[in-house]
């Protein structure tokens, strides 16, 4: 009887804990959130062709501010996933993107295309995901400030996606709570099956080291702060909300 009455205490807490974050006001970080369109670009290079792929990519960039168009916001892989870059695209919303003067405009920027074709012998592998995410200033601030990446991407369980946007929105409070900087969150809209895909930027590896140097017992103030049972927990809570998780740190391209 013990261990049932432990087992329904912590479901009640974090139920209560989930509840308060489901129905209380969005803060205006969680409405900005989902306001700025992307199209993310996970790029796998033929083989031998990286550095040549970059150049030309660096040559689309220009292109594409000649065209009017954001820069892309980009980063390499160091180590985890399959993919060689990770390329954010800033689109704002559809109808602005894709308005015929624009595209008209990109057409006639790309040099009928030829580079394209160029980009595209140098691709081995490519998924593209549009996701909503957070406002286009704050992600170039800490581009420019970050040069290393901690990518992860996540395929919720069915009916658990918008716990799992809470569920980050909790890491996030309690990397705060440790001073470590927070994730950028991206939320799929269509495209490749992640559900939601975060971002952390930092200065460099020992940067986002530095977490292991926080004290058991800051810690766990941090993890129940956040709502979590504890530090421990933070862990296996998420895993029973995905069915896939891909990790992957990365750096910037210079």
């Amino acid at each position: 009887m013990k261990f049932r009455w432990v087992f329904s205490a912590n479901s009640f807490l974090r139920t209560a804990s989930l509840l308060a974050i489901l129905f209380a006001p969005l803060t205006c970080s969680a409405q900005q959130q989902q306001h700025y369109l992307y199209r993310t670009e996970l790029i796998q290079a033929t083989p031998g062709k990286l550095v040549e792929l970059i150049d030309l990519l660096k040559q689309q960039t220009a292109i594409d501010q000649k065209a009017g168009d954001e820069p892309a916001l980009w980063m390499r892989h160091s180590q985890g996933d399959r993919w060689d870059l990770l390329r954010l695209v800033p689109m704002q919303n559809y109808s602005a993107y894709y308005a015929p003067a624009r595209i008209e405009t990109r057409e006639r920027a790309s040099l009928a295309g030829a580079i394209v074709a160029r980009i595209r012998a140098d691709i081995a592998w490519e998924e593209d995901i549009f996701v909503y995410g957070p406002p286009l200033e704050a992600l170039r601030k800490a581009f420019a400030d970050g040069a290393f990446f901690h990518v992860e991407m996540f395929e919720s369980l069915p009916d658990k996606r918008a716990e799992l946007y809470h569920e980050r929105e909790m890491e996030n409070a309690y990397a705060a709570a440790i001073g470590q900087p927070t994730n950028f969150i991206f939320v799929r809209d269509q495209g490749a099956a992640f559900d939601i895909f975060t971002i952390g930027v930092f200065r460099n590896l020992k940067h986002y080291a530095e977490s292991a140097d926080v004290t058991p017992e800051a810690q766990a103030a941090a993890a129940k702060a956040a709502g979590f049972l504890a530090a421990a927990d933070i862990g296996p809570y998420l895993r029973t909300l995905i069915r896939l998780h891909h990790d992957t740190l990365a750096v910037a391209v210079k």
